[in-house]
């Protein structure tokens, strides 16, 4: 049985993700929406089946290259972007399948860190996602600043 904090972190997020669909709808242009969006489906996937988290991140990874297409230096969407990338290497089952989406990740992460050279969890991304045998360090936190958006959102 779900605890009733992660039920209330699990309504916070499907109601960040109807607010930044509402807000799409009136303004698709919008890249800072699209990456609170994003926030707030990484942060719903964990709830999910292997199959549903995956279609969630695969998502996720669509709205990022759209937030980044609109705004190609946003440096919280391509750290995203690296998580995103990342989270979805963790839910593959073979490490020959996964290693694309870590090697992607790391190429992101690096990106964010050259718009934003002394922002630490960047940084600390950029280490873990390169060190040898990427060991899985457990649960993938949302960006400081988009968590603060989605609670502004909410």
């Amino acid at each position: 049985m779900e605890s009733s904090s992660e039920l209330n972190r699990l309504h916070f997020f499907e109601q960040a993700c109807k607010i930044s669909e509402a807000t799409y709808a009136s303004n698709p242009l919008d890249a800072d929406n699209l990456t609170r969006w994003v926030g707030a489906l990484l942060e719903l996937s964990q709830f999910q089946s292997v199959p549903d988290s995956q279609k969630m991140i695969q998502d996720a990874i669509s709205k990022l290259e759209e937030a980044l297409s609109i705004n190609p230096k946003k440096h919280d969407a391509l750290w995203c972007l690296g998580n995103a990338q990342t989270s979805f290497a963790f839910l593959t089952n073979k490490e020959d399948e996964a290693r694309p989406y870590f090697e992607k990740a790391a190429q992101y992460f690096q990106q964010a860190v050259d718009e934003d050279p002394s922002n630490e969890i960047y940084l600390k991304s950029l280490e873990i996602s390169t060190s040898k045998g990427r060991r899985r360090y457990g649960v993938i936190e949302c960006d400081p600043l988009v968590r603060k958006g989605l609670e502004k959102t909410v």
